[in-house]
């Protein structure tokens, strides 16, 4: 490509004041200079709205919702007003590192790949001994990779970076029925399409957070994935695949929130019927052990 083609940022906001700052400063300091940032603000209620007025770039466009979605409505609402030939995602606790955009959109010269990602720092807030870890140790896929997805699922939505020509629906990018999954759901099906890039080396910082999916959403989860699975299943390009990883997902959250409903002869009935694996190790692990020693342990892993 001659020319930087535009690059549409898309940032939701929702009360993101604490670490807002740093993520705008990671695009101004992109070394990838053709873009613009679509801040979505989803009704917040704190100071996100000055801090953003603080950042004196025409290429910062602020949008204001008429009122409060959900996440992947506003995703999609925000999506409606970019103007670019590409569409990447950042959240205001996370960050990009400078030569993001420049190692991705070079990867768009082989006009039949619809997404770039790449790999990612995971940034544990509260941990004392690692702060910081990689979120994927393998190599990442590349191509027609939708086995690959389904088997073991490693793209990060703020390292995403997607062909805009390829989206068929702009109003409905994400399915948002499925809120807790819809980025998931979006790259399985847009994998059956369109071939996929990836940056083996980290691009961005995803900043972790304790108990980032809530015990309360397990439920949620949990049934969302069982009708995900169900749906696909009716999908004749799709129901070919195998399922397993994700059955047993479903499997694992089963017995994880029985276990944070503290109660033990269930959890020990169920862990007993798990299959034999690392997740049943685990399981008998946060069923026992008090939960600084286990984010000890994870702080390694």
């Amino acid at each position: 490509m001659n020319k930087q083609p535009l690059v549409s940022i898309i940032m939701n906001c929702y009360n993101g004041q604490e670490y807002l700052r740093e993520a705008l400063n990671s695009v101004l300091e992109q070394t990838y200079q053709n873009w613009e940032l679509i801040f979505w603000d989803n009704c917040s209620n704190d100071r996100s709205s000055s801090i953003f007025e603080e950042f004196n770039d025409n290429r910062f466009k602020y949008f204001l919702a008429n009122k409060h979605t959900t996440l992947y409505q506003a995703r999609n609402l925000a999506i409606q007003k970019s103007k670019g030939s590409f569409v990447a995602f950042l959240d205001t606790d996370d960050m990009w590192l400078p030569n993001k955009l420049e190692k991705q959109i070079p990867l768009f010269d082989d006009n039949s790949v619809g997404l770039v990602y790449g790999n990612c720092w995971l940034l544990n807030r509260k941990n004392i001994i690692k702060k910081k870890k990689i979120f994927s140790k393998k190599k990442l896929s590349k191509g027609n990779i939708t086995k690959s997805l389904l088997n073991d699922y490693k793209i990060a939505l703020l390292t995403i970076v997607i062909r805009k020509a390829f989206l068929n629906d702009i109003t409905n990018v994400f399915n948002s029925k499925y809120d807790l999954l819809a980025d998931f759901d979006f790259s399985v099906n847009f994998s059956l399409k369109h071939k996929f890039d990836c940056i083996q080396d980290p691009i961005a910082i995803y900043r972790r957070h304790e108990f980032q999916l809530s015990r309360k959403s397990f439920d949620k989860q949990v049934k969302q994935l069982e009708s995900w699975i169900a749906e696909i299943k009716l999908n004749s390009k799709t129901n070919s695949f195998n399922l397993s990883s994700i059955e047993n997902k479903i499997k694992y959250m089963k017995v994880l929130k029985v276990i944070y409903e503290k109660k033990l002869f269930k959890s020990l009935s169920w862990i007993y019927k798990y299959p034999l694996s690392l997740n049943k190790i685990k399981l008998i692990a946060i069923l026992i052990l008090p939960n600084y020693i286990l984010r000890f342990f994870r702080d390694f892993t």
